[in-house]
């Protein structure tokens, strides 16, 4: 073993120049790896909080028909006693905080027009801790004790050329089926993620939406929990607990293009991965080709002397892992070099689809990236070297010596 190994070493460094080419792809190809996979892990992350943050909190329970077919009607279906329940939720040591809403559809008027909204019904203090990726564009954020006080998505107040300041109307239909009206005032105008969300939505203080509605029920309790990671465990444990046709839903499903994008990211990284083995692969066959060629009287006199055909094909594959090795490390240590050096700095990007907000991405350090990238570079290297060597180990000895002149 020690003289395969010493034998691979003195091959590989016969011809500096031609195995310094093959380290530099498989150096740039892990190094490629190693960045796009952690701007990659970067957007999601940041998607996904964007989203928890702005909208949809770690996870939502109300009525099952609130999340099908009665989300156009969402104040039909209410959660009536919903204290006892909050209470529960508190008490779960993953969770920060418990939010009520209450969402409603209704006519915004300035005087002038009417402008169908979405309205939801928050406690402004609780939303202000979870509301983390609202932009306030004028005024201020809701607080509690804005007894007549809303907040209006940029969409709406465009709409109705409203600003920090100014009053409106709120018009609704009750759970009888009467007309009620709210008169408001404008105290901030805000920008989430989703630029549809921002074009319909409006937000009072939850008292003031029951006051409108003739009701004491929720529509829906917003879990925020301390961190994202625990939400799959947190939904496991308090699903089988909910007692009628309530139901829990976390964020993914209550934001199913973010699984969308994730599928599509998937797919753009995977065809690189396919891209970046191909790129080694040709650069390694390239090498081994002209290398072989060149050794094709050294394997030819060692079958000569009694070598089998299997120690020929172990060599050469052996020689390959270790320049899949050498070639991988170096890419891995370049990859975190350079990761580290564009994170410290971050990437200015533009808002993304149906959103205004640009935001900043960096690099993260994935371990399963970092490892995945590490074995693409050294199983490319192998597997390049497969057919070559068993080409050389099958040139017939007569034809091998030949080959030296």
């Amino acid at each position: 073993m020690t003289q395969l190994i010493l034998l691979g070493f003195r091959n590989l460094l016969r011809n500096r120049i031609r195995t310094a080419i093959t380290l530099g792809a498989i150096v740039f190809g892990v190094c490629g790896l190693i960045v796009s996979g952690g701007f990659v892990r970067d957007i999601l992350v940041q998607l996904a909080e964007a989203l928890i943050h702005s909208q949809s909190g770690h996870a939502q329970i109300g009525r099952e028909d609130i999340f099908g077919r009665g989300s156009r009607s969402p104040e039909k279906y209410l959660i009536e006693n919903h204290d006892a329940l909050r209470s529960a939720l508190k008490a779960d040591p993953d969770v920060q905080d418990v939010m009520a809403r209450i969402s409603f559809s209704g006519l915004l008027n300035n005087g002038k027009t009417d402008y169908a909204v979405i309205a939801e019904g928050v406690e402004p203090d609780r939303e202000l801790a979870l509301g983390t990726h609202l932009r306030v564009l004028s005024g201020r954020m809701l607080k509690d004790d804005d007894r007549f006080g809303a907040m209006l998505g940029q969409g709406v107040a465009a709409a109705l050329n409203l600003t920090a300041g100014d009053q409106a109307t709120l018009v609704v239909s009750t759970l009888d089926g009467a007309t009620n009206t709210l008169d408001i005032e404008v105290v901030g105008v805000f920008q989430s993620f989703s630029k549809d969300f921002d074009a319909r939505a409006i937000r009072i203080s939850l008292v003031a939406a029951q006051e409108l509605l003739l009701t004491r029920g929720v529509g829906r309790l917003v879990v925020s929990l301390k961190q994202t990671e625990a939400t799959d465990a947190f939904v496991s444990r308090v699903g089988p607990g909910l007692q009628g046709d309530l139901r829990i839903l976390d964020w993914r499903i209550l934001n199913d293009f973010y699984q969308k994008t994730v599928d599509l990211y998937r797919q753009q990284f995977g065809f690189l991965q396919a891209m970046v083995m191909l790129m080694v692969c040709l650069s390694v066959i390239n090498t081994l080709n002209m290398s072989l060629l060149e050794r094709g009287w050294e394997f030819g006199t060692m079958r000569a002397l009694g070598s089998p055909s299997g120690a020929i094909v172990r060599l050469i594959l052996f020689e390959s892992f270790i320049l899949g090795v050498v070639g991988a490390t170096l890419g891995l240590l370049a990859g975190l070099g350079l990761a580290l050096l564009i994170s410290g700095v971050g990437i200015p990007m533009p808002p993304p689809p149906n959103a205004d907000i640009g935001y900043d991405a960096y690099i993260r350090i994935v371990p399963a990236v970092l490892l995945q990238s590490w074995c693409i570079g050294v199983a490319a290297t192998l597997f390049a070297a497969l057919y070559p060597a068993y080409r050389s180990a099958r040139v017939p000895i007569i034809d091998a010596l030949r080959s030296r002149g």
